[in-house]
């Protein structure tokens, strides 16, 4: 029972563990930031960076990007709370017995931050032949992915 618990909350921390956003900085450029689960780690952040770039690529009407600049960040940690004790005892004609056993509560807390500084070209354009296809970056799906945004990092 313990262990279907464990995978159920491991699952729904999977579902939502990431977000991506978008900064315009010109007709072409923009910086993007994206934010993942400790789950993820920093290779999470970065995925979820690069699917960011790719969809504000495709909504500004681009179809490629190289990515210019970067910059992490990892402020996750872990500490472990009171936690809880729990004593069983038993009685018997020696006398009464006692065992406590205390489990401490771990909590992870924070997040992988990525950012990335893209530059967005059309197909055609000279600069485009060395670019990311933004397309590719996101599937098959790429449309599903420019509706839904980025919230996971798998």
């Amino acid at each position: 029972m313990k262990s279907i618990i464990l995978l159920a909350i491991f699952g729904v921390t999977l579902t939502a563990c990431a977000s991506g956003s978008a900064v315009r900085t010109s007709q072409n450029t923009a910086i993007i930031r994206a934010s993942a689960a400790p789950v993820c780690g920093g290779i999470g952040a970065a995925a979820v960076a690069e699917k960011q770039a790719a969809i504000e690529t495709l909504k500004s009407g681009f179809d490629r990007y190289i990515i210019t600049g970067s910059a992490s960040a990892n402020n996750v940690s872990v500490s472990q709370t009171i936690g809880r004790a729990t004593t069983y005892g038993t009685y018997n004609r020696y006398g009464y017995t006692a065992q406590t056993t205390f489990t401490p509560q771990t909590v992870v807390s924070g997040a992988h931050e990525q950012s990335f500084s893209i530059v967005m070209f059309r197909n055609g354009e000279p600069a485009a032949r060395n670019a990311i296809d933004a397309k590719t970056v996101l599937g098959e799906n790429w449309e599903k992915s420019l509706k839904n945004g980025i919230m996971t990092c798998t």
